[in-house]
């Protein structure tokens, strides 16, 4: 199994602790190279990435003829995950280079960590369980936010985005990384 782990940012108050993840990630054995989606880029403090993995955030897929920026990873985090993003991975939505990165996966059977952060107004939306359930069903692990709870995540108080990322322990979203 691939050493490297990629690690998905999207655009949720969570993503701002994403260069903490890394380093956690890389504390237990993983390289990291760090995915974040244009409107992760608001939370997303890439010099902080770019000192803890020493790349910058990878948005745009690589242009013809430019080499691959790292091998194929061995795990994909995604932390956060936001509700447009959950609905697209479960749905095949390749629309955009994370997206791609989260769906190559799925299909090749990597191992995937989601962090969801969706709101209590979105969590009840009639497609949102559905896709959770299409993931779970994947092989997909969840984390809680709030909790750290594997397998059983909860919907967010909405306007409370900035707390939960305060509290979250990076720890939680990072897999064992196999011997």
């Amino acid at each position: 199994m691939s050493e490297y782990l990629a690690l998905v940012a999207c655009g949720a108050p969570l993503a701002a602790r994403v260069h903490e993840v890394a380093e956690a990630a890389q504390d237990s054995g993983w390289r990291v190279r760090v995915v974040a989606t244009a409107s992760a880029l608001n939370w997303v403090d890439a010099g902080e990435v770019q000192r803890v993995t020493g790349h910058a955030p990878l948005v745009e897929q690589r242009r013809p003829g430019e080499p691959k920026r790292f091998p194929t990873p061995g795990h994909v985090v995604v932390c956060p995950a936001t509700f447009n993003s959950v609905n697209k991975l479960a749905s095949g939505i390749m629309d955009n280079y994370a997206a791609g990165l989260v769906c190559e996966a799925l299909a090749s059977g990597t191992p995937i960590t989601v962090v969801p952060m969706v709101s209590d107004a979105l969590w009840g939306h009639p497609a949102f369980e559905p896709h959770l359930a299409v993931l779970r069903g994947a092989g997909v692990t969840f984390v809680d936010p709030q909790t750290g709870r594997r397998d059983d995540p909860r919907p967010t108080d909405a306007g409370t985005g900035e707390a939960i990322a305060a509290a979250f322990d990076p720890a939680w979203a990072v897999p064992t990384r196999p011997a």
